[in-house]
């Protein structure tokens, strides 16, 4: 992973107002190559601040702090640094979370029950133009899509699984196991989760993904997310 010129590593704010969960992310991301801590805040005003002085390539944001919440030193961050991207870490998934911190420029939401894999992951691919979302976020963001779309979603049992569709029926030159792969995503799996549901390695659920993401022409998961939706590639395998 790099930083912005492509050589140093990603440089990175924390913004929690907790102490001794600020400390623990530092900590945690101090032990993560290629990424640099540059700063540390204790609210959303001091993140303004710090992000002013040390321009980082990203902030990890917490969403409930006092004088000034996440949201609104996200969009502060974003309308003055456009540059510099911001992943949400916080407790909450609600919609009442989610949605304004997405409004306000965040490119990346994950929970505080993420792993240090799952966090240099988000980092690198917002940092790289991607999204990094959660598996949960994602699947919510689908289900977000469909109401507003009034589509009543099927619970997943009585959904239809791609693989009953023929090759020549799939868009974009999909393969049925590609397309198994991608309802899964949409589904909200993880890549360890999508191999244990189809008895494969890890290995070979990445190159289901990277042939489908080249087909497909999107470039993280949240747009597959949106591409399985729009060509209704959802439904898990019974």
């Amino acid at each position: 992973m790099s930083g912005q010129d492509g050589a140093g590593p990603i440089r990175v704010l924390v913004a929690d107002d907790q102490t001794v969960v600020r400390e623990g992310i530092v900590m945690l991301l101090g032990l993560l190559p290629g990424i640099e801590v540059v700063g540390a805040a204790a609210d959303g005003e001091e993140a303004v601040a710090l992000v002013e002085r040390h321009h980082p390539d990203v902030v990890l944001m917490d969403l409930r702090m006092p004088r000034c919440d996440g949201v609104e030193a996200t969009r502060r961050i974003r309308a003055a640094h456009p540059e510099t991207e911001v992943v949400v870490l916080t407790t909450y998934a609600d919609d009442d979370s989610l949605f304004p911190a997405l409004r306000a420029g965040a490119r990346g939401y994950l929970t505080k029950d993420a792993g240090g894999e799952e966090i240099a992951r988000a980092v690198a691919d917002v940092r790289s133009g991607a999204a990094g979302l959660s598996p949960q976020v994602q699947l919510r963001l689908l289900e977000r899509l469909a109401d507003e779309a009034g589509v009543a979603a099927p619970p997943a049992a009585a959904r239809p699984g791609p693989a009953a569709a023929s090759p020549a029926e799939l868009p974009d030159g999909l393969t049925a196991r590609e397309a198994e792969v991608l309802a899964l995503i949409a589904e909200g799996l993880s890549n360890t989760e999508i191999a244990q549901r189809l008895f494969v390695s890890p290995a070979t659920v990445k190159t289901h993904i990277n042939n489908l993401f080249a087909k497909t022409a999107v470039r993280d998961r949240a747009q597959a997310v949106a591409y399985a939706f729009r060509h209704g590639i959802t439904g898990t395998q019974q």
